[in-house]
């Protein structure tokens, strides 16, 4: 058995849906299809959940674009016949209208996951009809049934005892052999939806690998394989074509688009290789991320991640950084759930680099200013590039603004100014 997972790129319109099929339609094994949200949904849904729960901006608008984006792709792929489709789809919409009908709660998470899974619940609805219209079923499976989580909504924790029970008993492969199914999103107990995290699709296709113990788990993106940069960013890039699972950990960690942070752990504890491959080129072999003995010679590999925040801390009082003042600023960056990109202590200062979150900043930066002077850079870029040498260094930074610089010994990572803002 096998995992296929297919991200919003993927599936953007209908074109997309359609190469997904001839994907999947030259596949003779027990597979399990991941999908994500069509497109940019997640962001528009998030758009919507935002104008009902602060009840500023349109909803009505908000929600007329997600049907009309969802209708289009429905009749480009229908026709004549996408009556039957579209009351699959309206099903979905008459629960999302009952949601944003009603008062919201007080808690701005829990609204969030229950808007925001209707992204994947609308697109393995329209590509599971798509593929039985086409003579190939595809066992539909609502996720959010056997992959059950804590209530710790938009990250929460998957309870693998328990999902493992319900996923085995689920996709036996007894009455089919390929199964579709949502990405990034999961259930409760008590049957509330919850989400892994944004980008969290690549995580689903790892837990139901393990859970399942799948021969392989294939991530279909937009690149050819693992890039050692963005090829929309720089110029003469290249394939890797294998790679560990302790360095793929290390570049997701870094900001590295093309795996999810979470995704490596199921995977390496089962000895589960992982497939980067094209579903623009699908032939081609991709790259692959598995335990290897052999050290490799990589090239240098470029991270480049925009749209962060620095800030500099200095204690009011002039009391050193030491344990006490960092475990309060930890509590604080836990407490807005913000992640820690990279860090740096002197004396009486604590410098560190996060994702820009312009929603929460005006509180954020409040509360540390009860007790710290606080210095901040808005979008500023984080640089990262592992297996470094001088030359690569000059090249990239020689003509940047550079406000932090760090270097260990396989990695160098610089916060640079954004010329573009």
């Amino acid at each position: 058995m096998n995992v296929y997972k297919f991200g919003g790129a993927s599936v953007k319109d209908a074109d997309g849906v359609k190469n997904l099929f001839k994907i999947i339609n030259t596949q003779k094994e027990n597979l399990i299809i991941v999908v994500s949200a069509m497109g940019k949904m997640t962001d528009a849904l998030e758009v919507l959940c935002n104008a009902y729960f602060h009840k500023t901006g349109d909803t009505a608008s908000a929600f007329l674009h997600i049907k009309d984006f969802h209708q289009n792709i429905i009749n480009d792929l229908f026709g004549t016949s996408a009556d039957e489709v579209s009351r699959l789809t309206d099903n979905l919409y008459c629960e999302l209208q009952n949601i944003i009908d009603s008062d919201p709660s007080l808690s701005y998470d829990y609204e969030y996951d229950r808007i925001i899974c209707f992204g994947e619940l609308l697109s393995t609805t329209i590509i599971s009809a798509y593929m039985e219209r086409q003579g190939r079923k595809a066992k539909f499976i609502d996720i959010r049934k056997c992959l059950i989580t804590d209530q710790n909504y938009r990250n929460a924790c998957v309870n693998l005892e328990f999902s493992s029970q319900l996923c085995r008993k689920t996709f036996s492969f007894q009455d089919t052999f390929i199964y579709i199914t949502q990405g990034f999103i999961a259930g409760t107990t008590t049957n509330q939806t919850t989400t892994l995290g944004r980008e969290g699709s690549d995580y689903t296709a790892a837990l139901l690998a393990n859970l399942l113990d799948a021969e392989s788990v294939t991530i279909w993106k937009d690149v050819p394989g693992i890039m050692n940069a963005d090829p929309k960013l720089y110029k003469d890039t290249e394939i890797i074509s294998k790679m560990s699972y302790k360095e793929a950990i290390e570049l997701s960690n870094c900001g590295a688009k093309v795996i999810h942070p979470k995704t490596i752990k199921p995977l390496q504890n089962k000895g589960i290789p992982l497939y980067v491959r094209s579903f623009l080129y699908p032939e081609s072999q991709g790259s692959v991320i598995r335990e290897l003995d052999e050290r490799l010679n990589l090239p240098p590999i470029f991270i480049d991640k925009g749209n962060q925040l620095l800030l500099t801390l200095s204690p009011r009082d002039f009391s050193f950084i030491a344990e006490e003042k960092l475990s309060h600023i930890f509590a604080i960056l836990a407490k807005y759930r913000l992640r820690l990109n990279l860090m740096q202590t002197s004396a009486i200062t604590f410098s560190f680099c996060i994702d820009l979150n312009e929603a929460i900043f005006d509180r954020f930066i409040n509360e540390l200013q009860n007790e710290y002077e606080v210095l901040y850079n808005k979008n500023v870029r984080l640089l990262t590039i592992r297996h470094y040498n001088e030359d690569i260094i000059t090249k990239l930074t020689s003509d940047k603004n550079i406000l932090v610089e760090q270097r260990s010994r396989l990695t160098a990572r610089f916060v640079v100014a954004d010329e573009k803002k």
